[in-house]
């Protein structure tokens, strides 16, 4: 077990189904996961709610939300804000022309997002191979399997799991589950799955257990992300927090060194 950070105890008042009686986690014995498993049907009510739906992805279209998942790499959503708008300013998000203009030109307008030119160039990378391959029809390239188009996209250079799940799940609409910093962190900090546990461990830990449908995938990862932006930062403030009632009695979990 991880050790704990602190002691102090969380406020179970505020709980209902703390522990669930019957794990109802069906992983396979490769998954390292700890033995204080709470259902994460619970957590996702919980999460629900506290915050309501949350209707993410916040775009106008498939091609805006693919663009935001490269440039939201490394930084706050804010400075992705102000990069879509400058795209939009400059009349970019379109795929011809954003695939027509100049490397340097388009760091230049994502320069808010941060390593702006590293993400351009990684932009240039994912249009170019939606424009080669599917001529830059986004129909099309979403309607082939979900399992061969992420391994198509985990090949083009600056495209990692959590970039092409994003894509594939808010803009293809495709069935498959987004980790991110936050998701792991609520999971190894409250001792649901250890801390080993690698982007495709924690992956089949949610996917063995929440309904496989697309738009739960999309509601619980929407929610995670808005608890953890609130909450579950680098520095913890679980008070007020709605999963602060699921922490071990010894506190938040910490990795042994």
């Amino acid at each position: 077990m991880p050790a704990a950070l602190d002691s102090s105890s969380p406020d179970w008042n505020n709980c209902y189904d703390r522990i669930s009686p019957t794990p109802v986690l069906v992983v396979s014995v490769e998954t390292p996961l700890s033995d204080s498993n709470v259902s994460l049907n619970t957590v996702f009510e919980k999460l629900l709610e506290y915050y309501g739906p949350q209707a993410w992805w916040p775009a106008e279209s498939p091609l805006e939300i693919m663009i935001g998942a490269v440039l939201t790499q490394n930084t706050s959503w804010k400075n992705v804000e102000k990069a879509i708008a400058n795209l939009k300013d400059a009349d970019l998000l379109h795929l011809g022309r954003l695939n027509g203009t100049r490397q340097e030109e388009l760091a230049e307008i994502i320069r808010p997002s941060g390593y702006y030119r590293l993400k351009a160039k990684r932009l240039a990378n994912l249009i170019d191979h939606v424009v080669t391959r599917y001529d830059g029809d986004l129909e099309w390239m979403f309607s082939h399997d979900v399992t061969s188009l992420r391994e198509e996209l985990l090949g083009i250079n600056g495209i990692g799991p959590e970039t092409a799940d994003s894509i594939l799940l808010y803009a293809g609409n495709l069935k498959t589950f987004v980790v991110d910093t936050y998701t792991a962190r609520i999971l190894k900090r409250h001792g649901w799955i250890e801390w080993e546990a690698d982007y495709h461990q924690i992956q089949d830990h949610f996917v063995s257990q929440v309904p496989s449908e697309t738009e739960h995938y999309n509601e619980f990862h929407a929610l995670i992300v808005r608890a953890g932006n609130q909450f579950c930062r680098k520095t913890p403030k679980c008070e007020g927090c709605p999963l602060a009632c699921y922490l071990p009695e010894s506190g938040i979990q910490e990795p042994e060194y």
